[in-house]
């Protein structure tokens, strides 16, 4: 199991140039990819009850799956139990999850709902990524801009994705701090944001119709 430690900051698309430059200026230019995440839960989100996320990832060279708790999120900054590994193919491998879990309450959450996973909603995005040395730790930083889309009763429901990912690999967590705060002082228009981007796709899923004309208004 390993604690993932990341503060998640949302910005206007319009900053995305700037941000990259930033760190293209500062470590050199930065790895594009091109991600996309499908989100399973039951039909009665058993998964989101129990305050956990499970995705399958399509990566460049290959798919992974990933089972996260919610975790805590205060400020932008996320801590949460996370399990990832490698799939064959394009479908969930959830015994080698239930393998891997040791949570003992997550590992049940998953077990139940197992027999009744189906695909929720999905998440698509290009995403810049940087390694970074700051304060003698090292972040990830990854710069993102898409969609989640969720299908309901024949409708697609959409919501951006625009935002920066800070996550420690390595080092005191202090250092994300510093950095989210030099970032901020940089870039005034980045904000905290406490939702995952699982969170989001789930209010994008319960949203009423109303509520979804009165934002594309």
């Amino acid at each position: 199991m390993g604690i993932e430690r990341e503060i998640k900051l949302a910005l206007p698309p319009t900053q995305h140039d700037d941000v990259a430059r930033f760190f293209d200026e500062r470590t050199g230019a930065g790895k594009p990819l091109q991600l996309g995440n499908v989100y399973f839960d039951t039909p009665t989100l058993a998964l989101a009850q129990a305050k956990a996320a499970l995705r399958l990832r399509r990566m460049p060279d290959e798919w992974l799956q990933t089972y996260k708790t919610l975790g805590e999120a205060k400020a932008g900054m996320h801590s949460r139990h996370e399990w990832e590994m490698p799939v064959k193919g394009e479908a969930l491998e959830i015994d080698a999850l239930l393998a891997a879990c040791d949570d003992e309450a997550a590992r049940e959450a998953l077990e139940a709902a197992a027999p009744e996973l189906v695909a929720l909603f999905r998440t698509d995005y290009a995403r810049i990524v940087w390694d970074v040395e700051h304060e003698g730790s090292q972040i990830e930083v990854a710069l993102d801009l898409g969609e989640i889309t969720a299908q309901i009763d024949g409708e697609t429901r959409r919501a951006e994705i625009s935002e920066l990912e800070l996550e420690l690999k390595s080092g005191d967590e202090s250092a994300l701090e510093s950095l989210s705060a030099e970032l901020r002082g940089a870039f005034p228009e980045l904000d905290p944001e406490d939702l995952s981007k699982a969170q989001r796709g789930y209010r994008l899923r319960e949203k009423p119709r109303s509520d979804l004309n009165d934002a594309e208004a």
